[in-house]
């Protein structure tokens, strides 16, 4: 038991090192794939119609992290006895304090189609529907916090911690999605696709303002002004003083096949987005491209819960430290913490109505065609978590084969790291199309040791993107070549001269 124990702790410490960088594929944007167009709405696939079928049209995970890899997690490649092996007596803090940015952030979101359809229209049109579920889920924290613990209280006595970069989000919710692209000029085409949200569950925190001000005795002073709301079945208890006592799961509401329906399908939650794109044309080699996608929002109304933090509380002086050197162990401190956060929060009675927005993407491309088949291409991607920005850079060759086959090999700097790879590979033999994508590849690998069997893991991973699916596609749009160039050529030569 302790055994699988390990292998098991392993997993889960590789999926929280990762962290999803948001939907966003840099593989795919120049792949002749019909889920491009969530990329950019102005991409027209070369199949006339294709059709996602539910689920194995597209899954799609993207994880990431910005401050820690895998290798900062197990101390030299071995799974030991201690359950978390970056508070193990020989792990050197120094090392993992060093990685701390001024905001660190994890990120994580999934997204899985329900169904897909598009076609085209008369001569340019092209029309594309697309239902999908989606999971959101960042948080932020400061660097300062993460020094606290790691380093102790000594440095921070007499100083107060701006802890105001703090926040959080998580939301699940289902987007409906009707669009179209369309050729304004021989060198223009614009794309456009609105969207109808449906929010199933969330909560998010709004951080007004929080400090940790270290006093002389060495217990921290919390000043709070912050709020977490909810929109989910969970019930919250009060002690005497309102605070809160306990909090759990409404699993009541669940007995029933129906009800876990009802509480899927509802439509309390609602919101909009918008994704806009455009696609311009230099020249027959050269093509640029820019989209904004997930712009929008959503207004949560059911199952509401409003917890409001607005007081100053105070608890002992205790470190990170005081795990490793023993005097306390990890549980007991999360205990101390939780206790001391849970009793500065109380029950807001109004079960007010709160809007989350959409994490926006900005998209700036470029493409160059060396042949028919063959182009390179580089991609800018910029998303927007709250007030942090993210920037990723990739560098593209991509060979596109008619609607038959299609692949790309990518190199992405981005999330801190400048050795991440990328390949994407879709073929389509009749009327299946095949494809998988693979963002920010690990280059070196590092090897885990549990009593005497070896695994091996990637060494510097702090980011992964995977998608896989199958389209139903038919039809091939191909450039039919006119022959009027043949009848002018005809009406040009001269009649044969009469003989008199």
């Amino acid at each position: 038991m302790v055994r699988k124990s390990k292998y098991i702790l392993a997993a889960l410490l590789t999926v929280i090192t990762l962290t999803s960088a948001a939907q966003n594929s840099q593989v795919m944007y120049y792949m002749n794939l019909p889920q491009n167009h969530m990329l950019n709405p102005a991409l027209k696939p070369t199949n006339k119609v294709y059709i996602g079928l539910p689920v194995i049209s597209g899954m799609n995970l993207n994880i990431n992290n910005n401050f820690f890899n895998f290798s900062d997690v197990f101390v030299n490649g071995v799974v030991p006895d201690s359950l978390v092996t970056i508070f193990h007596p020989d792990y050197d803090p120094s090392e993992f304090i060093k990685k701390i940015k001024d905001v660190n952030a994890i990120q994580t979101e999934a997204l899985v189609q329900l169904f897909g359809l598009g076609f085209g229209v008369g001569k340019d049109l092209y029309v594309f529907l697309d239902i999908n579920e989606r999971v959101d889920a960042n948080i932020a924290f400061p660097g300062d916090f993460l020094r606290l613990g790691l380093e102790g209280n000594e440095q921070f006595v007499g100083k107060t911690i701006d802890l105001s970069s703090l926040r959080g989000n998580a939301m699940y919710y289902r987007e409906a999605g009707l669009g179209f692209s369309k050729n304004f000029t021989d060198e223009l085409r614009l794309g456009i696709k609105f969207k109808t949200l449906f929010g199933i569950a969330s909560a998010s925190i709004d951080n007004r303002s929080l400090g940790i001000t270290v006093n002389d005795d060495y217990t921290h002073t919390f000043n709070a002004d912050l709020s977490a709301n909810f929109s989910a079945p969970v019930n919250f208890f009060l002690s005497g003083q309102n605070t809160i006592d306990s909090v759990n799961f409404d699993d009541s509401r669940f007995e029933e096949t129906s009800e876990i329906i009802d509480f899927l399908l509802g439509t309390k939650n609602m919101g909009l987005g918008v994704d806009i794109g455009a696609e311009y044309k230099i020249s027959d080699k050269l093509k640029v491209s820019a989209a904004v996608t997930d712009l929008g929002y959503i207004k949560w109304k059911k199952d509401v819960s409003n917890l409001e933090a607005r007081s100053e509380f105070v608890f002992s002086g205790i470190d990170m430290l005081d795990v490793y050197n023993g005097t306390m162990d990890f549980d007991s401190l999360g205990t101390i913490l939780l206790d001391s956060l849970q009793n500065s929060f109380y029950l807001n009675d109004t079960k007010s109505a709160f809007t989350t927005t959409l994490p926006m993407g900005v998209s700036l491309g470029g493409s160059y065609n060396l042949t028919k088949s063959f182009s390179v291409g580089v991609l800018s991607y910029t998303k927007f978590v709250g007030s942090q920005i993210k920037e990723a850079l990739t560098f593209s060759a991509n060979l596109n084969v008619r609607n038959v086959f299609s692949t790309t090999i990518a190199y992405t700097a981005m999330n801190h790291r400048y050795d991440n790879l990328g390949v994407g590979l879709a073929f389509k033999p009749g009327w299946f199309q095949f494809y998988l994508l693979a963002d920010r590849i690990p280059v070196t690998w590092n090897k885990i040791v549990s009593e005497g069997t070896t695994i091996p893991l990637p060494a510097s991973w702090n980011t992964v993107h995977i998608r896989l699916g199958m389209n139903l596609a038919f039809g091939n749009r191909v450039e039919k070549k006119s022959d009027k160039p043949m009848l002018m050529i005809q009406d040009e030569v001269p009649a044969p001269k009469k003989k008199k």
